[in-house]
């Protein structure tokens, strides 16, 4: 029987492989979707396992994540200095790191923040060492810099037509080891530094009814609204010069400048809810990144379940011309199964001959499906790794043999079509036609 079906699919190895390929893509619609939710949902999420608390100016608590976490350029208010000194002085932080950013250099960010997170990100140093003055940074493992490169901040990205900062340019000190985060792509410097870029110094905080409301500006702003922003405190701060080899100060009082985000890592657990509740009112919001992501992944379930309702669509259409295939298959057949039933063949074994061909023929588009799946989200987690610098784990889980059981079976079913329809016919009739 094995022979006659090899023979078989020989002599018919073009319709064969239509088949195939028909079966082999269906499947790959259907799983890719599965596979590329699950590895954007994976990454994510490792990502923001590295902060633990995030607190900003009151605002989009999903955009705070999105800006400060995942880096993703975006115009953020500006809370007061003075919470960062609050956070520093409190004895449940552990340590508390402020981030600013608006700036960039060849397509990387670059994000102001301090010595403390600089070695606590990535857990140490690939080569080099943590910056040590204002014209040194610390590069992300994937910053196409070598050390003692020279990098030339950016005010916004050269497609918003940014203009280049000549007050100061930074020489790379350190590679940090890889997190698998969008930090991978960033350029570390000291945030004393973007804030005197930037012509923001200690000042005193405003009165109220002044109208220097920090959290009206942000650093994040590009073109005009950076000016503005810069505009709008210059009743209240003073101008400093950049200075390259100046040392670090990173002793937070309350004339601290305007801070887009904290990332905060709180001593317990019992710590990080107690502030988070403390910090969640008047004018700044205290976020865990975990729960953010948890309203991201509901907005992304309904997203796959649209792709996975299309694919199913899809994997209908193929079904329903396969079985116009075999229909027509089998009457192209009938002489053949005629003579194979008036040389002696029983029912049963054409109708075993039939069905094993034709789920043979399914099973192999089936797993070449599950092939051409894996790697078209392999190629799609790896460009958006290579983009945002998140690390996208693409893998079948437990549950995936489930789903491949599933089309394991219903290929058997149908596969039974043509069987049956073989079964059914008489040899007499079969060689008259």
């Amino acid at each position: 029987m094995i022979r006659f079906i090899c023979a078989d699919l020989r002599r018919l190895w073009a319709g064969s492989l239509v088949v195939v390929l028909l079966v082999a893509l269906a499947t790959a619609l259907g799983v890719s979707v599965v596979l590329q939710e699950r590895a954007l949902r994976l990454g994510s999420a490792r990502a923001a396992d590295k902060f633990d608390l995030v607190i900003g100016a009151g605002g989009s608590e999903t955009q705070l994540v999105l800006s400060s976490v995942f880096l993703q350029p975006s115009p953020l208010p500006l809370m007061p200095g003075e919470v960062l000194a609050r956070l520093a002085a409190d004895p449940r932080v552990d340590w508390a790191a402020p981030i600013g950013f608006g700036d960039s250099f060849s397509g990387y960010p670059i994000v102001g923040t301090t010595v403390t997170l600089a070695e606590k990100l990535s857990g140490g140093f690939a080569e080099g060492k943590v910056f040590a003055q204002e014209g040194e940074a610390v590069i992300g493992s994937a910053v196409k810099l070598q050390l003692g490169g020279e990098i030339k901040p950016m005010h916004g990205s050269a497609e918003e037509g940014g203009e280049t900062h000549t007050e100061l340019i930074y020489h790379v000190a350190g590679r940090l080891r890889p997190t698998g985060t969008a930090w991978d792509r960033a350029v570390l410097v000291p945030i004393q530094a973007v804030w005197h870029i930037h012509g923001m110094e200690a000042h005193e905080p405003a009165e109220e009814g002044t109208g220097h409301d920090h959290e009206a500006a942000s650093v994040t702003a590009t073109g005009d609204e950076h000016q503005e922003a810069s505009d709008h405190n210059a009743g209240d701060e003073h101008h400093g010069e950049p200075n390259p080899d100046a040392a670090l100060n990173e002793n937070w009082t309350a004339d601290t400048p305007g801070l887009p985000a904290i990332l905060v890592k709180p001593k317990t657990i019992a710590d990080a809810y107690k502030l988070r509740q403390d910090f969640r009112s008047g004018n700044t919001v205290a976020v865990f990144p975990g729960e953010v992501l948890t309203n991201l992944y509901a907005t992304l379930g309904n997203a796959k379940q649209i792709l996975v309702a299309v694919a199913a669509g899809a994997q209908t259409l193929v079904a329903a011309s396969l079985v116009l295939v075999t229909v027509i298959h089998i009457g192209q057949r009938r002489r053949q199964i005629g003579a194979l039933r008036a040389f002696g063949a029983p029912r049963g074994a054409i109708l075993g001959i039939v069905w094993l061909e034709f789920f043979f023929l399914l099973a192999v588009g089936i797993g070449l499906g599950l092939a051409f799946s894996y790697a078209a989200a392999l190629t799609l987690s790896g460009l958006f790794s290579e983009t945002s610098g998140i690390a996208m784990p693409v893998g079948f889980a437990r549950e995936d043999a489930g789903l491949a059981a599933a089309l394991l079976a219903f290929a058997a079913i149908l596969a039974a079509l043509p069987a049956a329809l073989a079964y059914r016919q008489s040899p007499a009739q079969a060689l008259r036609a």
